[in-house]
């Protein structure tokens, strides 16, 4: 993926990595159009923020999809990046089907039948371009569980697979896909993620995120260095030690 020149459309960018990686896209001059459900805070965004785009769309919902990429493709037919960032991540308990079942549900709407849809809606109109990508956003709980959210880890875990396989049949086009893989970011991804003291700082991320993406534009997966300690312990032989110290319980406050 080039860092600059493109146009580069996000749903899910209306806070947290979204919007920081739209506003840090922006500022290396790209064309940047930002989605989400909240028309309130997509008119602010777009206030605070001259330039930005912006485009309803509830990414759990496909008639939305398809409204929305009819939109973004009328205004932008020069389109060529693709983010498929939407996401959702709470806990649940696999004890007892009320403690899990509504969630999950909703989890792999949101977390997987949207970026398929995402990707159904613009994937034709990619491989015209001269030189496109679709950015998948996976996580290192795609390779190592978090204890207290089984259908997330499964959710990022298929999107990691899914950007494996398409690369493949896209491979002969002009479309290349690219996975983010973040780590705990301090976002308000989930209760106490943006304090907590153990998760990377978002301006940290998204400034390392831009600098590999500039350094390695033919990169298939994005990887900051925080990741890499559950991205790989399988392949480096020490995996149960990294499920133990993930699911660890923080100490107690002194």
């Amino acid at each position: 993926m080039n860092i600059s020149g493109n146009t580069v459309f996000i749903p899910g960018a209306t806070s947290g990595i979204g919007l920081a990686l739209a506003l840090a896209l922006k500022a290396r001059g790209n064309t940047v159009i930002i989605g989400g459900r909240r028309t309130e805070l997509l008119e602010r965004i777009a206030a605070e923020h001259p330039g930005i785009g912006t485009v309803h769309i509830d990414t759990a919902d496909a008639a939305s999809i398809s409204t929305a990429a009819r939109q973004v493709l009328a205004a932008h037919p020069d389109l060529d990046v693709l983010v498929t960032m939407a996401g959702v991540m709470h806990p649940e308990d696999w004890r007892k089907p009320e403690g899990f079942l509504a969630t999950a549900e909703s989890t792999v709407t949101t977390n997987l039948l949207g970026p398929i849809r995402l990707i159904a809606a613009f994937v034709e109109h990619l491989q015209t371009r001269p030189d496109a990508t679709i950015m998948t956003v996976s996580s290192g709980l795609a390779f190592t569980p978090l204890r207290i959210t089984p259908s997330y880890n499964a959710t990022k875990a298929a999107i990691h697979m899914l950007s494996e396989s398409i690369r493949l049949q896209l491979a002969g086009t002009s479309v290349k896909v690219v996975e983010l893989e973040p780590p705990a970011v301090r976002t308000a991804l989930m209760p106490g993620h943006a304090e907590n003291a153990h998760a990377m700082p978002l301006d940290e991320f998204v400034t390392e995120v831009m600098d590999l993406i500039e350094s390695q534009p033919d990169a298939r997966e994005i990887q900051v260095e925080r990741v890499k300690f559950l991205r790989y312990g399988e392949a480096r032989g020490d995996y149960d030690q990294v499920v133990e110290t993930l699911n660890a319980p923080l100490p107690a406050h002194p």
